[in-house]
């Protein structure tokens, strides 16, 4: 059957385990999570050793998984077999007649990375049958900065506006990265400091908290000329740190988002922030954005950031450096 990962996660804690897991999907993160959780939890630590097995795909095959799948457990009620790099097993096939009758006392954990099983497979049946088939998905852009909210909540922490975005826009969507980040920041946070600031992501991540891609489109919105500039002049100065693409992404993001909200019949901030997909807190920019340009100067920007876009990767000859071209766009943008 499918399960979400919330209810995988909720059955593992409460001590329910199914014979087989079939983790698949793009997403590392949640396959790594499930699979670390039954690795320390499903057997006692004395049971380990004789009991838990990691074989990697590229060093085995299906039959020889099975015929692990059907061993006994040594002086314990279940074994866990966990494949690691599934996908690079050469065929599933000997996996379907196990599947149609799995060992109960085996927990069978297959991580399947970066592909996912087609229903029409006879493994994918029997999976329905007999175990948990599980797609881990990568999350959109746009839904990261809650995930991040989620996960320190998970963890007693809580988030000031605005660090969510902050975090997305310098680690990507790398749930892995994101997490070991913020795990490493919540071991030197002071005792007493449950709420992660855009201060602590610059004292202890390193990202600044004022020469950011957040901040370049909040002051484009506003029509800072001041604040823009200076920015940008920053952004050029290091340009190990600021990636031209990773920036023109993010105003193309904000603008294109920003002329939608120009043509919504219903402008209340949390309907608008539902349907631009983003939180409540950033609809300020949007509000200013639309108070500044036009449609039709939206329009222009868009096209403007395209051709910017083709320049800084060499489609369009030209002369300048990354930060020159990031100048004379944003002085277009402003005037």
């Amino acid at each position: 059957m499918k399960m979400s990962y919330e209810q995988i996660m909720k059955d593992l804690k409460n001590k329910v385990y199914r014979p087989v897991y079939f983790l698949a999907g793009q997403e590392p993160y949640f396959i790594d999570r499930i699979t670390e959780y039954i690795a320390s939890h499903a057997l006692p630590e004395e049971a380990r050793s004789f009991n838990q097995m990691i074989v990697y795909g590229r060093d085995t095959s299906a039959h020889e998984i099975v015929d692990l799948a059907r061993r006994f457990p040594m002086m314990s009620s279940h074994q866990v077999v966990i494949v690691k790099e599934a996908q690079d097993l050469p065929s599933l096939e000997a996996f379907e007649h196990y599947l149609n009758d799995p060992m109960k006392s085996t927990i069978l954990v297959i991580n399947y990375k970066y592909k996912t099983l087609s229903n029409r497979l006879k493994v994918y049946k029997a999976l329905e049958k007999n175990g948990i088939y599980f797609e881990s998905k990568k999350l959109y852009e746009n839904s990261i900065p809650l995930w991040i909210e989620n996960y320190l909540k998970s963890k007693g922490y809580s988030m000031n506006p605005g660090v969510g975005m902050l975090l997305t826009e310098h680690l990507g969507s790398d749930l892995n990265r994101i997490a070991g980040e913020l795990d490493k920041l919540m071991i030197v946070l002071p005792k007493n400091e449950n709420t992660v600031t855009a201060k602590h992501i610059e004292e202890y991540i390193g990202i600044s908290k004022e020469y950011n891609n957040f901040e370049l489109t909040s002051a484009l919105a506003r029509k800072d000329i001041l604040k823009s500039n200076r920015i940008v002049k920053h952004f050029g100065n290091h340009p190990k740190n600021y990636s031209i693409t990773l920036t023109l992404a993010a105003i193309y993001f904000f603008f294109s988002k920003s002329l939608v909200y120009h043509y919504l019949s219903n402008k209340s901030r949390d309907e608008a922030a539902r349907v631009l997909g983003i939180h409540s807190f950033h609809m300020k920019d949007y509000e200013a954005a639309a108070r500044n340009y036009s449609a039709e100067k939206l329009k222009q920007i868009i096209s403007l950031l395209r051709e910017y876009d083709v320049k800084s990767k060499g489609f369009i000859p030209v002369s300048a450096e990354d930060g020159d071209l990031l100048k004379e766009l944003i002085y277009k943008i402003l005037h």
